[in-house]
Formats: C-alpha cells, structure tokens, sequence
C-alpha cells in the first residue's frame, strides 16, 4: 500500500491510520477476526476526515489543491477514455511538457482534452515544468482547439497551474500575447468548451484554457488571479500573510459560485480526491456528460451568444456614496 502524504491539519488522523494498519497486519498474520474493530475504526476515521474537511480554511484548500497525490489531468483522462490519442507541438518548433492534450472519447462521444499537468514527484515536476506552461504551451493549446473546431469535437479542458511560467525566455517568447490570443480565439469557437478546475487554477496561466461555456470546479480546488503568496508579497511585502491574502482573494468554490465565476463546484470524496481517485472521476465524468448533453443542444449561434453573455456579466461597478457626494461639493 502506497504511504499517504498527510497534510498538518490531517495528523489528528495519524493515530487512527497506525490503529486501522496494525490490525490489518494482525489479521493477515493470524485467524483471529478482527473485523469488527477495523469497521469500528474505519468508521471513526471517515467519520473524523469528514468533519476536518468540512471547516477548512480558504489557506488549507490551497494545500489540499496542492497536494502531490491529487489526481491530474493524465489521471482522468485515463479513468475517462479507453483510447486516448496524445497530439504534440505548436507547429513552431516547441513541444511544452507542462499542457498536454489529445483527442479521446466520453461513452460514444468523441471529445478533444487539454490541461495543465504537473508531477508526482521532483524529478517529474521539473520535466513537467511544475504545471507552468511556456509560450509554446499555449499555442499548442490552440492549435489543438482550432483542430477540435475544424472536426466538431467538443473541448474538454482541465486547470491545475500556479500560473503560467514567468522566466525571462518564456516573456521573450511572447507569453502575454500568447494566453491574451488564446482569450480572444476561444470566444469564436464553434463547439462546447467546459474547463474544469482539478487543482489549482492561478492567474492567466489559468484563464489561457479556461474560457469555457461551463466552467466547473472540485470542492477543495482553487480559482484565483494572483496566488496568495504573490499577493501578500505585493500587498503587505510579507509572504507569510499568504492566509489572510487566501481569505480575502475569494478563491474557493463557494466564493466563486455566489460571485458567479464557476456554474458548479463539485462535491469531492471525503478527505480530497486524493483520498479515493476513481470516486473523483466518476463524479467529474457525470458532471462532465451532463454538461455537454445540455451544449451540444444548443446551435454555434446560441453557444456564443452565451459564451459571451456569460463573462460579459462577470463583474460590476461600484459606485461609492463619496464619490457621488464629494464630486458635487
């Protein structure tokens, strides 16, 4: 059995787990029947796991978005697709690690899939870039939209990045119009978009495959412009105020919904989805199919009428009192 990374807030469960493992260990060593206590356990673990889930902080779902056992977007896409064809390069001499995607199907239905994925481990992450896609990553990304386009395939887009990568090459390479390109052609497309946050979605790295008729996101994923260790840095010149910035940024599901970013945060299993991976798909790929009965439905007049409509509501202008006081005086 592989050893779980536990979190700081989840070594309450740490006893419990040593308790469920020895009598495991017990029962595989001898005839004694010890079912019962490991029910009992069991029971009294979920049950713990549920409740510190539940009271989670805005600055501990990051560290569960974060987490290195979380299933990615290669992760899903396998539970989803029998056959799953990988399509490489921008047509510009770059073949970025960090955004992959490839054409596969959902049931019957033939769909194109791109995303952001990291690494399980260092050397993975630094073969992956840390999720961080270049220039090239996201012109790879649209050439593989534009593909999906010209075939009628619908686009199915998954979000795990602290944002796009910042070196010196990547911003000589042309990243800003990159991603900016990417906003503008993902307006015009004819076909359904639905981008769903798997992890964390940061800044444009984010919003590069993320301009989506749906967009949907896991409970304990978050959505946000800046990190909150950027933030801070930029707000207070303190990174350790990173929790406050977290709290203030709105980057949660619930924030997001009630703001009317995301159209549904999705319900994860008890502990994270790195806690039970294939329930984790199962519910994005329900999600996912439902999602997609609805769009396809829909003519490519009406899919971006409301495309546009959606991000064209995101957003309002306040206007203060003094402001409209002051001015007269």
């Amino acid at each position: 059995m592989a050893r779980r990374y536990l979190l700081e807030f989840e070594k309450p469960l740490v006893e419990l787990e040593k308790q469920i493992e020895q009598i495991r260990e017990l029962a595989r060593d001898s005839e004694v029947d010890v079912s019962q206590q490991l029910l009992q356990l069991e029971t009294l673990a979920a049950r713990r796991r549920e409740e510190i889930f539940q009271a989670l902080t805005p600055a501990q779902k990051i560290q569960v978005a974060r987490h290195p056992q979380r299933p990615s977007t290669l992760d899903f896409i396998q539970m989803f697709c029998d056959e799953w064809i990988e399509l490489h390069g921008d047509r510009n001499g770059s073949d970025d690690q960090a955004l992959i995607g490839g054409i596969g199907s959902i049931g019957t239905r033939s769909v194109l899939l791109i995303g952001q994925q990291k690494g399980r481990d260092t050397k993975e992450n630094v073969a992956r870039n840390f999720g961080m896609a270049t220039p090239g990553g996201y012109r790879k990304a649209l050439r593989l939209m534009e593909h999906a386009d010209r075939f009628k395939l619908p686009i199915l887009s998954f979000i795990d990045t602290p944002g796009a990568y910042a070196g010196l090459l990547a911003e000589e390479q042309g990243q800003g119009e990159a991603i900016a390109v990417n906003l503008r052609e993902m307006f015009r497309l004819r076909v359904p978009i639905i981008a769903t946050v798997i992890g964390e979605g940061g800044s444009g790295g984010a919003l590069g495959i993320g301009v989506a008729d749906r967009l949907l996101m896991f409970e304990h994923s978050v959505y946000t412009v800046a990190s909150p260790e950027a933030c801070a840095s930029i707000l207070w010149r303190d990174a350790g105020k990173a929790p406050e910035a977290a709290s203030a940024l709105k980057i949660t599901g619930p924030d997001l919904l009630n703001l009317g970013v995301v159209d549904e945060v999705l319900q994860e299993p008890a502990g994270g989805n790195n806690w039970a991976p294939l329930k984790a798909g199962e519910i994005l790929k329900e999600a996912l199919e439902r999602h997609l009965e609805e769009l396809m439905a829909l003519s490519v007049d009406q899919l971006r009428q409301a495309r546009y409509r959606k991000f064209r509501s995101m957003g309002k202008v306040l206007e203060s009192s003094a402001s409209e006081t002051g001015m007269s005086n």
